[in-house]
């Protein structure tokens, strides 16, 4: 593998652990205030189990609805993700780990 393979391969990386920390930090509120996690094969699932939290679910289930509309392209490689949808996807996982954090602390 060239230095050119693993420049195409840098965004997909990095668009990958974003969706990956969204989805963590979207389970662990899930978890702290409903006492579960979205199990099913639709990552999207997750979504709609965030908006039933109250105060944050809403904005946290946008983010992370964003988030899981580049997932496939980032975890198989369907289709090289391109810097502007990873500058985008960044700060959504950001987001959602720092709301996931400030939630538990809330609730410790």
């Amino acid at each position: 593998m060239g230095d050119q393979d693993d420049d195409l391969a840098t965004p997909n990386v990095a668009a990958s652990l974003a969706v990956l920390a969204g989805r963590g930090a979207s389970d662990a509120v899930c978890c702290i205030a409903l006492g579960q996690r979205s199990r099913g094969q639709d990552h999207r699932q997750a979504s709609d189990l965030l908006r039933q939290v109250t105060g944050i679910g809403e904005t946290m289930a946008r983010d992370l609805s964003r988030l899981l509309s580049v997932k496939d392209d980032a975890h198989y490689g369907v289709l090289h993700v391109g810097q502007q949808r990873v500058t985008a996807a960044l700060p959504q996982a950001k987001h959602l780990v720092e709301t996931a954090e400030e939630f538990s602390r809330t609730r410790s």
